[in-house]
C-alpha cells in the first residue's frame, strides 16, 4: 500500500472508512465498532491488516469501564498517501505564470525550480559511473512522487517511469516536464534530455548522457 495514493476505491472499502475515521485522531477498536456497526473482532482483523500495510498504528491506552483499550492513529506515511491539492495549485500557478510570461522565461523558473528541488543530492564526482548516477536521480525523481526505472538502448541510457509524478500539470502544461529534467541534470552531473510521452497518461522519458 506505501508509495501509493488512496483512492475512491480504497475509502469505499471497511478498512477505508476507518483509514477516515481514525485520521486526526484516534480511536478505541470498540469506538470503531460502533461506527461502523461491526463487531470487535471485525475491526480488529481490519486493523491487523492496516497496520501490515503501514497505514495504522498503536498510539497508547485509553481508560475503559472493564478494562483498558488500545488506541490507533494513523502513521505519518499514511498522512502522505491521502489526495492533497497541491497538483491542481501547480496547475493554476503554470496558468497564471504563462499569462504573464515569456515561453523562455518561463522554462527558465522551471529548470530553476528543478535544480532548487535537487538540494544537496548533486552528485559531480568524475569517478561515479554515469549509470550509478543516474540511480541517484532515479532516487530523487522517486522522492517527488515518481516510480522510476534505468533502462539501456543501443548504448544509450534512459530513466523511465510509467507514472509521472506532476502528471496533473504536464497534461495541461508541457514545459513542466523541465522541472523533472532539471533536477535530473543537476543531480547527475549529465547532460540530460527530456523525451516524455505525453500522448495518453503521461510517461517519464530522459535521456541520460555525459556532459561533453
Amino acid at each position: 500500500m506505501q508509495g501509493t495514493k488512496l483512492d475512491k476505491r480504497f475509502f469505499e472499502s471497511t478498512r477505508g472508512r476507518i483509514v477516515s475515521l481514525i485520521r486526526g485522531t484516534t480511536k478505541t477498536v470498540n469506538d470503531l465498532a460502533a461506527e461502523l456497526d461491526l463487531t470487535d473482532n471485525a475491526v480488529r482483523a481490519h486493523l491487523l491488516s492496516l497496520e501490515r500495510d503501514g497505514l495504522v498504528r498503536q498510539s497508547g491506552i485509553q481508560r475503559g469501564t472493564r478494562k483498558p483499550h488500545f488506541a490507533y492513529e494513523l502513521t505519518p506515511e499514511a498522512e502522505t498517501l491521502f489526495p492533497r491539492a497541491y497538483d491542481k495549485v501547480l496547475n493554476q500557478l503554470i496558468t497564471v505564470l504563462k499569462r504573464r510570461m515569456a515561453p523562455k522565461a518561463l522554462k527558465s523558473v522551471l529548470r530553476q525550480v528543478g535544480h532548487s528541488l535537487a538540494g544537496n543530492k548533486t552528485s559531480h564526482a568524475s569517478k561515479s559511473s554515469l549509470a550509478s548516477r543516474a540511480e541517484k536521480g532515479i532516487a530523487a525523481l522517486e522522492a517527488i512522487g515518481g516510480a522510476a526505472r534505468l533502462e539501456k538502448e543501443e548504448g544509450t541510457l534512459f530513466i523511465k517511469s510509467g507514472s509521472c509524478p506532476l502528471a496533473e500539470a504536464v497534461t495541461e502544461h508541457p514545459e513542466v516536464c523541465k522541472v523533472a529534467e532539471s533536477l535530473l541534470s543537476e543531480v547527475t552531473g549529465a547532460t540530460v534530455q527530456e523525451r516524455c510521452d505525453r500522448a495518453g497518461s503521461p510517461r517519464c522519458n530522459f535521456e541520460i548522457t555525459e556532459r561533453q
